[in-house]
C-alpha cells in the first residue's frame, strides 16, 4: 500500500464503528463518474459545496430579519452552520456518517432567495405565472448544485447528498423520520415532479438516516435562535413564551437545542429511524406555531412586502427583456456569460432569470430593484 492509499484508508477508518443503519462511502451514487482521490465521497462533496460560489453568497442572505441594524442578527450562513453542528452532534451519538450529514447540512439552503421566505414566496408566484412551475428553495438548492454551479455543469455531488438537501424541509414536522430507499432514477423523478406538485414533494422522505437527521436538525437550528434574534431587536420578550412550552423545552436557545437533541438521541439509539418523544414533539409543534404568529408573520411590514414584490417583478421583466433583446450591458449577462453552452441551450430564458434572482444576495437584490 502506497502513501496515498494509506491516507484514503485512514479517512475511512471510522466506518468500522458506524451503525448498521448508517450510509457508507461504498453506497455513494453519482450521476457521472468521478475522478477518485484520497477523499471519501461525502467528504469530497463537503469541499465542493463550501468552495462553490453559492456558498459564498450565504454571507448576505436573510435568515428572518432583513436589513437589521443589529450586527448580531443571524444570517443564512449562521443557520446552516448551526444545523451542521446540531446534526453532526446527533449523528455522532448515533454512529451515523458525519461526512454525509455535514455535506447535506451545509448545502441545504444554497437555493434560498434573497429576503428569506418572503423572497421565496414572491419568486414562487412569479414562477407559477410565468412557467407554470413551483419554486421552492430546497428544490432550487438541488438545481444550483446539480445544474447551475460550476459554469452550468453542476458539481456532480452524490445522490445521497442531493436527496438529503431536496428532502430537508424543516417546516414539515413529524414525530418519526423513516428513510425511504431510492435509486438514481427515483431521486430524479421526485426532483422533476417537485416543479409540478409542491405539496406532494414536501412529503418526500430522505433516502438515508443521515438525511433524516438533517431534516429535524433544520428546525432545531432555527426555532430557538430566531427567538433570541427577535428578543434582541425587541420584537418579543422572553416572558411572552408560553409556560407549557417552557416547561418542556426551556426558554433559551441553549436549553431548547439541548433538550431536543438529548430527546432524539434517547429515542433513536440503535433504531432505523429518528424519533422524538410525544412531549417534546408536541411542545415543538406549539413553539413553531408561536414563532409564526409572533415572529415570522411580523418580520416585515405590508409596505416592505409590497415594495419587494413590485421590485422582484420589475427586475424579472427587465432581465427577461434583456435576454430576448440580447442587451449585453445588462447585469444578467455577468451570470450568463459564465455559463456553459449546455446550460444556455437546455435552460429556458425564464428559468435563467429565476436562477439568477434566486442566487442574489440581499444587498444585490435591493440595489437592483432601486435602479
Amino acid at each position: 500500500m502506497n502513501v496515498l492509499e494509506e491516507a484514503k484508508s485512514n479517512f475511512l477508518n471510522n466506518e468500522k464503528y458506524l451503525s448498521e443503519y448508517a450510509c457508507r462511502d461504498s453506497d455513494a451514487l453519482r450521476l457521472r463518474e468521478d475522478d477518485p482521490d484520497i477523499r471519501p465521497n461525502y467528504f469530497h462533496d463537503i469541499d465542493r459545496i463550501i468552495h462553490s460560489l453559492s456558498y459564498t453568497r450565504y454571507l448576505d442572505k436573510t435568515q428572518v430579519f432583513t436589513r437589521s441594524d443589529n450586527d448580531h442578527i443571524s444570517k443564512r450562513i449562521t443557520h446552516v452552520q448551526l444545523v451542521s453542528k446540531i446534526a453532526r452532534t446527533i449523528g455522532r451519538a448515533l454512529s451515523l456518517n458525519e461526512d454525509l450529514i455535514e455535506a447535506i447540512a451545509l448545502g441545504h439552503d444554497i437555493g434560498h432567495t434573497p429576503l428569506g421566505h418572503t423572497g421565496e414566496a414572491i419568486l414562487n408566484e412569479i414562477s407559477l405565472e410565468e412557467t407554470g412551475e413551483y419554486f421552492a428553495h430546497n428544490i432550487q438548492s438541488v438545481r444550483h448544485l446539480m445544474i447551475v454551479e460550476n459554469h452550468g455543469r453542476g458539481l456532480n455531488l452524490t445522490i445521497q447528498v442531493l436527496d438529503g438537501i431536496m428532502c430537508h424541509n424543516g417546516e414539515m414536522l413529524d414525530p418519526k423520520y423513516i428513510p425511504t430507499k431510492k435509486d438514481i432514477n427515483e431521486f430524479l423523478k421526485e426532483f422533476n415532479d417537485s416543479y409540478k406538485d409542491l405539496k406532494k414533494s414536501n412529503k418526500n422522505r430522505p433516502m438515508t438516516l443521515e438525511g433524516c437527521v438533517v431534516r429535524i436538525s433544520d428546525i432545531i437550528g432555527y426555532i430557538g435562535r430566531d427567538i433570541e434574534d427577535a428578543i434582541r431587536i425587541g420584537k418579543i420578550k422572553r416572558d411572552d413564551l408560553p409556560e407549557d412550552i417552557i416547561n418542556v423545552l426551556g426558554s433559551t436557545n441553549k436549553d431548547i437545542v439541548n433538550t431536543i437533541i438529548i430527546d432524539i438521541i434517547t429515542n433513536s439509539m440503535n433504531k432505523p429511524y429518528i424519533k422524538m418523544s410525544d412531549d417534546v414533539y408536541n411542545a415543538l409543534i406549539k413553539l413553531k406555531k408561536f414563532n409564526y404568529e409572533h415572529i415570522y408573520n411580523k418580520s416585515m411590514t405590508k409596505e416592505e412586502i409590497d415594495k419587494y414584490t413590485k421590485g422582484m417583478r420589475k427586475i424579472f421583466t427587465k432581465y427577461l427583456e434583456d435576454i430576448i433583446t440580447e442587451n449585453k450591458n445588462s447585469i444578467i449577462y455577468h451570470f450568463l456569460d459564465d455559463k456553459s453552452n449546455e446550460y444556455l441551450k437546455n435552460t429556458s430564458d425564464k428559468r435563467k432569470v429565476i436562477d439568477f434572482i434566486a442566487g442574489m444576495t440581499d444587498e444585490m437584490f435591493i440595489r437592483e430593484i432601486s435602479k
